[in-house]
């Protein structure tokens, strides 16, 4: 009986273990490097030619799509960062309020009749059509309002608002070509701290690598990703 519980403690505690002995090397490793002078991109001479040769290399084959800040670039980048922490936002959100059982008659599945199509879903392994839950309509429509809020701000973006692509005729393009050109390569300027955008693309580039964490580790042992944010904070959500 003691080892069983023994056995459930380790493996709930194991991915926080994993998660702070990352950390702790993070931060051993940037304590301990040897000081070096600023420089405009920061990071080593072979990472920062290898990102910018990829980046010269697209906006020369794809000059339509690279003028826009698609691609390998900072800009794409650093929008794909922001969406994924916007991500990891709402996953833990609904991992709260699943906890607490904020979400009205969650289990109780959309009347087909009432909903019509968009709410089926289907395995493909049974015949006949089961709908959604309460909770899952809820969740998706949340999500489709974001959605939406984001394709309104890229077809009208505000005047003093970061563009999702590059508008030469925005009053924040010359700002962004700017801020552009100081970031990019394999590490951030990890001296610079504080509310910037060496800060944010780091985040961002946490966040992203977080979500295939998360998925992958979803997908490996068949269980939800809240479920997995949820054993990860140790079942601090439910």
């Amino acid at each position: 009986h003691h080892c069983r519980h023994l056995l459930k403690y380790t493996s709930t505690m194991a991915p926080l273990r994993t998660l702070a002995a990352l950390t702790l090397a993070a931060t051993s490793v940037s304590a301990f490097a040897p000081a070096s002078p600023a420089v405009s991109r920061p990071t080593t001479a072979v990472a920062s030619a290898v990102f910018d040769d990829a980046v010269k290399d697209w906006a020369e084959e794809y000059p339509e799509f690279a003028k826009w800040g698609w691609g390998p670039s900072v800009q794409a980048e650093i929008w794909n960062g922001r969406h994924a922490m916007f991500g990891w936002v709402v996953m833990c959100a609904c991992a709260y309020h699943q906890g607490h059982s904020d979400f009205p008659d969650a289990d109780k599945m959309l009347d087909l009749k009432q909903w019509g199509t968009l709410a089926t879903i289907s395995d493909g392994l049974e015949k006949g059509k089961d709908t959604i839950s309460n909770e899952r309509a809820i969740i998706l429509i949340a999500n489709v309002h974001a959605f939406f809020v984001g394709i309104a701000a890229t077809v009208a973006p505000l005047p003093f608002s970061d563009t999702l692509l590059l508008d030469v005729n925005h009053p924040m393009y010359e700002w962004q070509v700017e801020r552009n050109s100081k970031l990019g390569g394999i590490m951030p300027d990890m001296k610079q701290v504080g509310i910037n955008p060496h800060a944010e693309l780091m985040n961002g580039r946490m966040a992203m690598m977080g979500l295939i964490a998360c998925v992958s580790y979803s997908f490996i042992q068949g269980q939800s990703m809240i479920d997995t944010i949820n054993e990860w904070v140790g079942g601090a959500y439910f």
